[in-house]
């Protein structure tokens, strides 16, 4: 049986099981895995391995970290590998045609959005702040364009009515690495023919930012429940209160006619749970973090602690 010498490029946890279903495949030999560098984390900002690597390093892997792969460096690394071919997931630097004619069978990504649709650095993220009720993953043959290249396969799955950009993120590495592996050696063999994609379908989306979390009451308030989860776990969303930031980490939108203004407290207590009046409709916030307290459900936190009816959430003067 021929062994395909595969390079792989990933870094998140989202790249660990592509990673680890080609590993564990007989049909492939990973001569090389690219991350990014190692990054200050924690408190204590000590310089940590990405998830990939800390795999790779289990499992005995040849680990290579290039700033830039794109440089003379990087290029004849991969070079020196002769891979068959590359596959990429959530790598998070961008490729020069001249690393894409490196390998024999071309560059395999593992993208978590339904191409053409929510083309970008964050899709899980915008897919459920835009209120999708699917989702899915895209494998396709990397070009020089962001998300551009042709399709290979693609498996869709909903989106929980709960459900976090956390969450939503290891369902769709699963899924993406069951299928990486079900169509790898169809596309190696010959069998499948790339399928272009509809540019009139496409859509990008940008980078996340910190800012992006700031909660804007005057929204209905089914965008902002879409926002927390999408943002769960970075950026996050936040709000102002009195006592400092409330960090919201679930919330969901409920039928309010009350008269308020947008960002007022209108129930508040440990039977009813913490609601907040939106633009439209309200907010029923049911996971929290207080300020200088810990994550919680609301509804504990209102055992002990009270937020009063009335209370003016949002930028405060």
């Amino acid at each position: 049986m021929q062994k395909y010498r595969i390079a792989f490029m990933g870094t998140p946890e989202f790249a660990v099981p592509s990673l680890k279903a080609l590993a564990e495949d007989g049909r492939y030999d990973i001569v090389g895995v690219f991350c990014q560098p190692d990054r200050p984390a924690g408190r204590g900002k000590k310089l940590t391995a990405c998830p990939v690597k800390q795999f790779a390093q289990q499992r005995g892997l040849p680990v290579f970290q290039f700033e830039r792969i794109r440089r003379p460096e990087g290029v004849e690394q991969l070079q020196a590998l002769a891979p068959d071919a590359v596959v990429t997931a959530a790598f998070g630097q961008i490729l020069t045609q001249a690393l894409l004619d490196i390998p024999v069978h071309g560059t395999i990504n593992v993208h978590a959005s339904l191409l053409p649709g929510y083309r970008g650095p964050a899709p899980i993220n915008w897919c459920i702040v835009n209120g999708e009720a699917k989702t899915g993953v895209t494998i396709m043959r990397t070009d020089i364009g962001i998300d551009t290249g042709d399709i290979l396969s693609a498996v869709e799955t909903p989106i929980g009515e709960l459900e976090t950009a956390g969450e939503l993120t290891l369902r769709l590495a699963d899924i993406g690495a069951k299928l990486l592996v079900e169509t790898l050696p169809r596309y190696l063999s010959g069998e499948l023919t790339p399928v272009p994609q509809d540019p009139e379908k496409a859509s990008y989306q940008p980078m996340l930012d910190k800012a992006m979390g700031e909660i804007d009451w005057s929204l209905p308030a089914r965008e902002i429940a879409c926002r927390v989860r999408g943002f769960n776990p970075w950026p996050g969303a936040a709000t102002d209160m009195p006592e400092g930031r409330l960090k919201l980490y679930l919330a969901r939108a409920i039928d309010c006619d009350a008269d308020a203004a947008p960002g007022t407290v209108i129930a508040s207590g440990a039977k009813e749970g913490l609601v907040v009046r939106c633009g439209e409709g309200a907010l029923e916030i049911l996971e929290l973090q207080a300020p200088g307290g810990k994550r919680m459900p609301a509804k504990a936190y209102l055992m002990g602690k009270r937020i009063e009816i009335g209370t003016i959430l949002g930028a405060l003067e």
